[in-house]
């Protein structure tokens, strides 16, 4: 399975991965956040994936249904409001092997369940050194609309450097400016 081994907010929030400020004010809040993975799980994060985009109606046994068709599971959780016990939209699905994940992780994503179509990504929190959850300014992911895109994940992939369109990219002075700011000016300014 491929995952970067770290995450960084800046770079999460950049479109080809080489950003080098926080553009937004979850990004800022991400990088003062230190996310501690749960330690309670049992699970092995690397036979884990998380399955986003569910209908609020999902529930773990047609979760259980749909992904026992790629090989035997040990876990499935739809992730629930405390308060309401009401589903968030995602959850996760955690097999017995690695190779069963993989498969599932090839073809279970952008399946419909529910009358949903469904991203199915590997589970970061315990595999990514340094992760944050989206819900304090990471992850991945995210709508336009929102103006907290998240790039580096399976929905939204990193693009290649000469691929980003020119409004997108910033010039070598840019780049210089930046760096000789840093020494100047208090980062605030």
């Amino acid at each position: 399975m491929w995952y970067s081994k770290e995450y960084d907010p800046i770079q999460a929030g950049s479109i080809d991965g080489h950003g080098t400020v926080p553009h937004d004010n979850a990004i800022k809040r991400a990088m003062n956040t230190h996310y501690k993975p749960p330690q309670h799980l049992k699970t092995d994060a690397n036979c884990t994936l998380f399955v986003g985009r569910l209908s609020f109606d999902t529930v773990e046994s047609t979760l259980q249904d749909y992904f026992s068709q790629f090989g035997d599971i040990v876990n499935v959780t739809i992730i629930r409001n405390n308060v309401t016990g009401l589903s968030e939209g995602y959850g996760f699905v955690t097999f017995r092997s690695e190779s069963d994940t993989r498969q599932a992780y090839r073809q279970a994503n952008r399946a419909r369940i529910d009358d949903h179509t469904i991203l199915v990504d590997y589970e970061r929190s315990r595999l990514m050194k340094h992760w944050v959850p989206r819900r304090l300014g990471g992850g991945f992911g995210g709508r336009k609309e929102s103006g907290q895109l998240r790039f580096g994940g399976r929905d939204r992939p990193f693009r290649e450097v000469g691929n980003v369109p020119s409004d997108y990219k910033r010039s070598d002075h840019w780049k210089y400016s930046y760096r000789h700011r840093a020494k100047d000016r208090p980062r605030d300014q």
